[in-house]
């Protein structure tokens, strides 16, 4: 084999006259097909992290405006409570949503608990429940 020098380097050639260099034209082809799975299973399970999180979002915005909601009500608070929480919830969450809404001498508690979706909202469903709780001093 011979070795030839370019730009300061020694590439050994063949005896056909290719350099190895010229052999490996495919392998960042290779490499590439082979760590793209990997960056897709990270993007799916960034995305997965991002709706969980935006779902204790959800859940928690929810029950501020149930618990505000129910402690201005003069009547029928209880009803104005669910309505509140699930008024600004987007239709994927909203169907799997529970809402409790209590009074206490002091307070109006609203609970609100939310199912996380599996990639893709109002498909499927994790079997966890997310949970918001917001509490409102009582008017009068």
């Amino acid at each position: 084999m011979a070795a030839t020098e370019m730009r300061g380097l020694r590439i050994r050639r063949r005896r056909d006259g290719d350099s190895f260099r010229e052999q490996d034209r495919g392998q960042t082809a290779i490499e590439f097909v082979g760590v793209t799975p990997l960056i897709i299973l990270l993007l799916i399970a960034l995305w997965q992290c991002a709706l969980i999180g935006y779902t204790f979002s959800l859940a928690s915005n929810a029950a501020d405006e149930a618990a505000r909601a129910g402690t201005g009500a003069e009547f029928l608070p209880t009803l104005a409570c669910k309505r509140a929480a699930r008024e600004d919830l987007p239709d994927a969450w909203e169907s799997k949503s529970r809402t409790d809404c209590r009074a206490t001498p002091t307070l109006y508690k609203a609970e609100v608990s939310l199912k996380a979706p599996v990639l893709v909202p109002g498909v499927l469903n994790w079997p966890m429940t997310i949970t918001g709780e917001a509490a409102s001093p009582t008017e009068g």
